[in-house]
């Protein structure tokens, strides 16, 4: 009976080791790029050269993306870019592999996963926006270039305004000196043009008077 528990004990190990293994040897089959989310969208954070080894840390039940490790560094690839030895062949890593490969099914989430690899990133700045998913990222900044745009053309739309209201002002001011400067000169008697003598031409400007002999 002892003999018994230890062989059904040991065939239940057999059975359950592929799938209590925490990671599984895989080969990158193409130059690809490691990203930091399981999505083309995400920023990529390294290239794993074709042919290059990399460690399965685990993989989407969802989607066909794993979790890899590349020479020290933490990412994701997509399940069509890398290959597996199965029964001593070689076969792209997918959802019907996971669990004979020793591959855990794992889940992802932006700030748990940035937190312990990209701290150090330009990109993870903006995790808050990143942890909504790549479709908001985008559309959001979509949205935040528009505003941007908009701004600096309405910034540029008040600079014209305020070089349209200079000029006028200035041409006012030229207008507003010419008429008082014609206003002021001694042929003017009050601002009126009825009121203007001859001047003598031997000295202009010159303002005739009663009894001048020179108005003559």
């Amino acid at each position: 009976m002892k003999n018994l528990i230890v062989k059904v004990a040991a065939a239940v190990m057999l059975v359950l080791a592929p799938a209590i293994a925490q990671a599984a040897e895989g080969y990158s089959t193409a130059n690809v790029n490691m990203r930091a989310g399981p999505s083309t969208r995400y920023p990529a954070v390294a290239v794993v050269p074709a042919g290059s080894s990399v460690e399965i840390r685990g993989c989407l039940s969802n989607v066909n993306w794993c979790d890899v490790e590349f020479y020290g560094g933490r990412g994701w690839v997509s399940g069509q870019y890398v290959q597996a030895v199965y029964q001593q062949r070689r076969v792209y890593v997918g959802p019907q592999y996971y669990r004979p490969l020793g591959i855990p099914m794992v889940s992802f989430s932006v700030g748990n996963y940035w937190d312990r690899y990209y701290r150090n990133r330009d990109f993870y700045r903006e995790r808050d926006r990143w942890s909504r998913g790549p479709d908001y990222y985008y559309r959001d900044r979509v949205y935040r270039d528009r505003d941007r745009d908009w701004s600096d053309d309405k910034r540029r739309d008040d600079r014209r305004d305020d070089i349209r209201r200079s000029d006028r002002r200035d041409n006012d001011n030229r207008g507003n000196t010419r008429s008082s400067d014609f206003r002021d000169l001694p042929q003017f008697n009050g601002g009126k043009a009825d009121t203007y003598n001859r001047p003598d031409p031997r000295a202009s400007p010159f303002v005739c008077r009663p009894g001048d002999p020179s108005c003559d």
